[in-house]
């Protein structure tokens, strides 16, 4: 039987309870130190959830300073942050890889994601085996027939103003997803809150946390040419900012069983990246920067019960370079991997890699747009997507990171 082979696909597990036990302080240190001021303050850890020590920006400022006392204890649990900005987060070494889902490492580092390094970003690389579906024991409707992406119309920020562009490191080399603004209903109207694939975060159970986790909301938001982009600034690139993750959080069903072949999991193929701007931002969130937020739908119906369905992202894998936004819509279909997870939503659509972690819009119960899932796997070949049914581990993870950051 033929072999589907994936640009972009799951990183993801079978099920398991999301973790409640605290967040080591120094790990939860580390998350912290992506900030841009100058002012910053520590405390010590709750004992008994996830507490860490705090840091405050100063609106405007431009740069971080870190305490000693932080940065000594950080180097306790082997982490330097100086020599970290100066490059030894290229060590990929296996032993030392941040592996737990507690150990999420990602200070900024100035001017690293400049015009040239974003644009030759590649999508990531990982496969489904068409076995996988064959063996399938849940409920599989029809393969859809493929549906031709279509440009967004530029200005990409008046049609799509929540689309972006995930940038990050692996061990493999400077990689790219797309992602969505979503809201925060712990900061109502000053959301810092991205969603995006579980795969663009985290490597599974091969590895750890990828590094220098940016996004980069209406990249390319004039729709330049590539010949164009290679003399572009980054203020045409990233108009609205460079926002480095300060906190991220995926599945713990992808963390443990992840791996990069295979479709095992893609029901939780999930991600909530928490930001914070490279440069000052003059005291605005993300979602003020750029005027708004879908909200999330954890109880969006199954797949015959919604008429249409539109996936959006920046594929990068041929016939497409990455540098422009795409949207596909149709009516979803379902594609089940395994009896024993959620059955997932499908559709067609010739995207291909790149547009892994964009969102999928629908009509949410409110009668408004909202998001209901995101690009996690489709063929090589293109022509139709997957993406994961929002449930209760999904809501886990959205709140965990809302709450996380309450009041901040």
């Amino acid at each position: 039987m033929r072999s589907i082979r994936p640009s972009f696909t799951t990183r993801r597990g079978r099920a398991a309870r999301r973790r409640t036990s605290p967040v080591p302080a120094a790990v939860a240190l580390a998350a912290a130190l992506a900030l841009t001021a100058t002012a910053c303050e520590s405390g010590d850890a709750d004992a008994s959830g996830g507490g860490a020590a705090s840091a405050t920006a100063a609106a405007g400022d431009d740069k971080i300073t870190i305490p000693d006392d932080i940065k000594d204890r950080l180097k306790e649990h082997g982490i330097d942050i100086d020599k970290w900005k100066d490059g030894a987060w290229k060590n990929w070494n296996k032993d030392d890889w941040l592996r737990e889902a507690e150990d999420f490492v990602n200070p900024i580092i100035e001017d690293l994601w400049d015009p040239d390094r974003m644009r030759e970003a590649e999508e990531p690389d990982q496969g489904v085996d068409e076995d996988d579906i064959a063996d399938d024991q849940g409920v599989t409707d029809p393969t859809p027939a493929p549906v031709d992406a279509k440009g967004v119309p530029v200005k990409y920020h008046d049609s799509a103003p929540t689309a972006g562009k995930v940038f990050f490191d692996s061990p493999e080399g400077t990689m790219v997803c797309s992602a969505t603004v979503v809201a925060d209903p712990a900061n109502p109207g000053k959301s810092n809150m991205v969603w995006t694939a579980g795969h663009c975060v985290h490597a599974g159970k091969s590895g750890g946390w990828y590094r220098n986790i940016a996004f980069v909301p209406s990249y390319n938001n004039d729709g330049m040419e590539t010949a164009q982009l290679e003399n572009a600034t980054r203020e045409q690139v990233a108009p609205y900012g460079v926002w480095w993750g300060d906190w991220v959080q995926t599945s713990d069903q992808w963390i443990e069983q992840g791996g990069a072949t295979g479709g095992d999991g893609a029901s939780y193929d999930f991600a909530v990246i928490h930001v914070t701007p490279e440069e000052g931002s003059g005291g605005k969130s993300l979602e003020e920067t750029v005027g708004a937020a879908l909200p999330v739908d954890f109880a969006a119906p199954s797949a015959p019960k919604i008429d249409s369905l539109t996936a959006i992202g920046y594929p990068a894998a041929p016939p497409y370079d990455g540098q422009k936004l795409f949207q596909c819509q149709d009516k979803p279909g379902r594609l089940s991997l395994s009896a024993s997870d959620p059955t997932m939503y499908r559709i067609g659509c010739t995207m291909t890699g790149g547009s892994s972690g964009g969102g999928w819009i629908a009509t949410g119960s409110d009668g408004k747009p909202a998001l209901v899932s995101n690009t996690s796997i489709g063929p090589v070949e293109s022509g139709w997507l997957a993406g994961p049914r929002l449930g209760d581990e999904a809501k886990g993870v959205y709140d965990e990171v809302s709450q996380k950051f309450a009041g901040q």
